[in-house]
C-alpha cells in the first residue's frame, strides 16, 4: 500500500515574461510571497483578475517562475463562473482550451487559449516512483478517507521526474468533495 500527501491546488495563473510586463510595467518580475512544495515554485505577491464572458475573478495569484505559456488554471466551478468551458488538461496543454482576458495594474493580456481545469495528478520523483511501482503518464486511483466523506478519486495521472517533490494535487472542487482539511493523505489504488 503507497499513501501519498493529498495537496489543494487553489485557482493560479501561470505567465510569460512578456505578459508579465504587460500586466504589471517593463522590467517586471514575480516577488515570492511563499514558497509551495514543489521545488523552486512560488506564489508571488502579483495577482491579476480574470475577465470571462459572465464575469471576472478578482485577485487570482500567479505562481512563479515565469513560463513558456500563459495558463490559468481554475476549478470547473471557476470555469462556470467565468464562462468559459475550460477542458481538463495536464498543466502545459492548453491548445484548443478556453480564452479570457487577464487585467493587471498597468495592462491587460487577451488570451485565445490558456484556461484549463487542472487534470489531477501526482508529482513524484524517479527513486519514489519506483518504489511505488509506479511510471511516468501511469494513470491511478487514490483513496481518501476523511470522516463522512472518504471517496476515491480515479483517473488520476503520474508525473514522474527529479525536479518534483511527492504529493498528489487536486482542485477546490476535488477537495471540498472529499472535505479534505489539514494534512491528508491517500492511498495509491493501481
Amino acid at each position: 500500500m503507497s499513501k501519498v500527501l493529498v495537496e489543494t491546488s487553489a485557482r493560479h495563473v501561470h505567465v510569460t515574461q512578456e505578459h508579465l510586463e504587460i500586466l504589471f510595467g517593463a522590467g517586471a518580475e514575480l516577488t515570492v510571497k511563499k514558497m509551495l512544495s514543489q521545488p523552486g515554485q512560488f506564489a508571488s505577491e502579483q495577482r491579476v483578475t480574470v475577465v470571462g464572458p459572465k464575469k471576472s475573478i478578482p485577485n487570482m495569484s500567479i505562481l512563479g517562475p515565469v513560463r513558456s505559456a500563459t495558463q490559468v488554471e481554475v476549478s470547473l466551478s471557476d470555469a462556470r463562473t467565468l464562462g468559459v468551458s475550460a477542458p481538463v488538461r495536464e498543466s502545459g496543454d492548453i491548445a484548443g482550451s478556453a480564452p479570457c482576458k487577464l487585467v493587471g495594474p498597468c495592462g491587460e493580456v487577451e488570451l485565445t487559449e490558456g484556461v484549463i481545469a487542472a487534470k489531477r495528478h501526482i508529482h513524484t520523483t524517479t527513486k519514489e516512483a519506483a518504489e511505488m511501482g509506479l511510471s511516468d503518464k501511469q494513470i491511478v486511483s487514490v483513496k481518501i478517507d476523511t470522516p463522512e466523506r472518504s471517496l476515491v478519486f480515479g483517473d488520476v495521472v503520474v508525473r514522474v521526474s527529479d525536479s518534483y517533490a511527492t504529493a498528489m494535487h487536486i482542485d477546490t472542487d476535488e477537495s471540498n468533495a472529499a472535505a479534505c482539511a489539514g494534512e491528508v493523505y491517500g492511498e495509491i489504488i493501481k
